[in-house]
């Protein structure tokens, strides 16, 4: 999920999953694959630097944190845990 900025400076959080494609017209456009369209503040640079470091999230969780995933493999210096102050079952 990634919050982006209306034109009207209101919040709007989007699943990052759905983004079908961006255009960039004087203002940025994102579509989603349901065909709604959102026009936001955001530029498109913003919106996929955005987009990356929520996915990079997900992964850095899923790597270190057993709980989170079946598959995880467990670290001694979770950074999930240190932005967060949850623990997970690392066999702590």
């Amino acid at each position: 999920m990634i919050k982006v900025t209306r034109l009207n400076h209101t919040s709007l959080i989007l699943n990052s999953d759905l983004i079908e494609h961006i255009e960039i017209t004087p203002d940025t456009v994102i579509t989603l694959t349901s065909g709604q369209k959102f026009m936001v503040l955001e530029s498109a640079q913003e919106i996929l630097e955005e987009v990356i470091a929520f996915r990079k999230a997900l992964f850095n969780k899923e790597l270190c944190c057993p709980a989170a995933t079946p598959r995880a493999i467990p670290s001694r210096d979770c950074p999930h845990e240190r932005l967060t102050g949850e623990t997970s079952s690392h066999g702590r």
